[in-house]
């Protein structure tokens, strides 16, 4: 029998091998399928390391619901504040922005050590999209600015005076603290004989320092009792991922 004849293709024509084809094809249709997957796996490992963070700054439920740790992400309840000049300031102004609360006393020793720490990470995270409120369980002005000046500027001398009238405690804190600080401070007296301001008390806080951390729609996404180190790699990770969102 007489073998067909090989065609040889005309000079500089493309030969296309369909067995290379069909491997080619499925390399490609395999790059598609890894390309998904990465996109869906990368909100997701965002999502895990976030949650990982704050659960590894030691995050906890607040003590909102009826004596119960609530479930988190849930809506911050509004609370009005006031600074030092009597300007009235409430969370909902915040909104919009991703804010960190925390509250503290002048006479919490704990609240003491871990100021400079917030103080360092408020200045390191500074942007228009992050805000620190230092919400200080106080009957007076006074005492919450020499406890800031104690806490940042500790080789200050202060007052022995129990009674220390604002303005002069103010040019202590000017002249301790000439560039301010990089948190906003409002004040939270105490309702009757207690020593937990109102607005603490009514979160349920019965102890301070506790932080909660609010997202830009004002919920409260994770929840800190007692005093963190916000220095630490875990601590901006957790901040960053809610202000990065």
């Amino acid at each position: 029998m007489t073998e067909p004849a090989k065609t040889t293709p005309p000079r500089g024509a493309i030969v296309v091998d369909p067995t290379v084809m069909l491997v080619g094809g499925g390399v490609a249709l395999i790059g598609v399928v890894m390309a998904a997957f990465f996109l869906w796996m990368v909100p997701n490992a965002a999502a895990r390391e976030r949650k990982a963070a704050c659960v590894g700054l030691r995050s906890t439920g607040p003590a909102l619901c009826n004596g119960q740790a609530c479930d988190l992400p849930m809506q911050a309840p509004d609370f009005t504040a006031y600074d030092h000049n009597g300007k009235q300031v409430s969370l909902h102004d915040f909104q919009g922005k991703v804010v960190l609360v925390n509250f503290w006393a002048s006479w919490c020793g704990v609240c003491k050590t871990e100021k400079p720490q917030l103080n360092k990470m408020a200045e390191d995270m500074a942007s228009d999209d992050f805000v620190v409120i230092a919400l200080a369980s106080d009957r007076n002005w006074s005492d919450v600015v020499l406890a800031i000046v104690d806490a940042l500027a500790p080789n200050t001398k202060l007052p022995d005076a129990a009674e220390v009238p604002l303005k002069d405690a103010l040019d202590i804190y000017a002249k301790a603290l000439p560039n301010g600080v990089p948190f906003k401070v409002f004040l939270d007296p105490p309702e009757g004989t207690g020593n937990i301001g109102a607005i603490a008390a009514s979160w349920g806080i019965n102890a301070v320092p506790e932080s909660a951390l609010i997202d830009r729609k004002g919920r409260i996404r994770a929840y800190f009792a007692n005093k963190r180190d916000w220095e630490s790699p875990v601590a901006q990770t957790c901040l960053r991922s809610v202000i990065d969102e």
